[in-house]
């Protein structure tokens, strides 16, 4: 077996920075080195997941190896890893939504009897058990051995590989929930609530989407100046104390005329702030719910008066073969601010000090680089 060093996490809070075992590709499977990989808070929580499993989901590297049924990829090509892997042949994946397929998706529950997918344990081994690999994938690590389907060629021969690592969950969940769901219009008007890697991405993308009023809100005013760096054309400076954030919404209402905005985009995966986007638009606006939040709230109907819509889409209903290649075109030709997003790079090694900088906010984003 090919020996990796890897960040693992051990279930119990905690990792360890050890080499796994990865066996030969299997004949849909492909082996690539990782030159980069992104971080998010899901790497930092996957620590309590209550179980071993090789961290990372966000990352870009170059192929070493291909199985025997490999025809689209070959040594030495550079790819993103994605961790939303379409079957193309499933319901979901027929209706044009690849992101949430019924057989591959490690994080949608099965419809119709299907189950989620899990990379199989027998090719990751450590202390001699088998181990998964986060969202089938394992970024945080020297190899990783994925499906074909995992990944997506990108043809540029100068690739930064850090840029294209953040591309693989962020990046596409803060477009994608602007360009692919919420479908912005130029010239439009929107709130964006948290300014961290998702909503700063929401507002760039924003940005290019051709919105005439960007409102950033947060209550750090650090994050704020990354904000206008961004692309926003106001800024919010939010106080703790504002439960729900009814006097932001106020406070947009007076500065759009009193109607409230186009859109607006949570983006601060605090569950108390989930209804929040809906009292920051008008009626017939959409309020769109970016971060991700998996608990039960409650929210005030009167919020949706009237005519408004919710949205809560997964991964900005990410199509990677097409979505992708879409987001490296618009980095090399400015638009997407990729290498600004990127505030720190790190050695495995020192992946604790960059989760202690992810917790403390001092990054927009932190790459570990291989």
């Amino acid at each position: 077996m090919l020996l990796s060093k890897s960040a693992i996490a051990t279930g119990d809070g905690h990792f360890v920075i050890e080499e796994v075992g990865l066996a030969k590709p299997k004949a849909d499977e492909v082996l690539v080195k990782m030159k980069a990989a992104g971080l998010c808070h899901t790497d930092y929580d996957s620590l309590s997941w209550g179980k071993p499993i090789v961290m990372g989901h966000e990352g870009a590297g170059v192929v070493e190896r291909v199985g025997a049924a490999v025809t689209e990829l070959a040594k030495g090509d550079r790819v993103i890893l994605n961790w939303a892997t379409p079957c193309m042949t499933c319901f979901q994946c027929q209706e044009g939504n690849q992101h949430i397929c019924e057989h591959n998706s490690p994080v949608v529950a099965g419809a119709n009897g299907h189950t989620p997918g899990h990379a199989h344990l027998e090719g990751t081994k450590w202390k001699g058990k088998s181990i998964e690999r986060s969202f089938n994938l394992g970024t945080l690590s020297e190899f990783a051995l994925v499906k074909e389907s995992a990944l997506v060629k990108v043809e540029e021969e100068d690739l930064n590989f850090s840029a294209a690592a953040i591309i693989s969950c962020g990046v596409m969940t803060g477009y994608g929930s602007v360009v692919n769901a919420a479908q912005l219009s130029a010239g439009s008007s929107v709130v964006v609530l948290g300014c961290g890697g998702v909503g700063l991405n929401v507002i760039n993308a924003c940005e290019i989407a051709g919105a005439a009023r960007i409102i950033a809100v947060d209550i750090n005013p650090h994050k704020l100046k990354l904000a206008q760096e961004f692309g926003a054309t106001d800024l919010i400076l939010a106080a703790k104390d504002d439960e729900g954030l009814t006097r932001v919404a106020t406070q947009v209402k007076q500065m759009l005329g009193g109607r409230g905005a186009d859109y607006a985009f949570e983006c601060t995966a605090v569950p108390a702030l989930g209804a929040a986007p809906l009292a920051m638009v008008r009626n017939a606006g959409t309020a769109v719910q970016v971060s991700g939040i998996e608990e039960e709230i409650t929210i005030d109907m009167r919020l949706f008066e009237w005519d408004k819509i919710y949205i809560n889409p997964l991964y900005g209903k990410c199509r990677p073969q097409i979505d992708f290649p879409k987001l490296i075109r618009l980095y090399k030709k400015g638009d997407l601010k990729l290498d600004q997003m990127i505030t720190r790079e790190y050695a495995l090694e020192e992946l604790a000090m960059a989760f202690d900088d992810l917790l403390q906010g001092k990054n927009a984003k932190g790459v570990v680089r291989f």
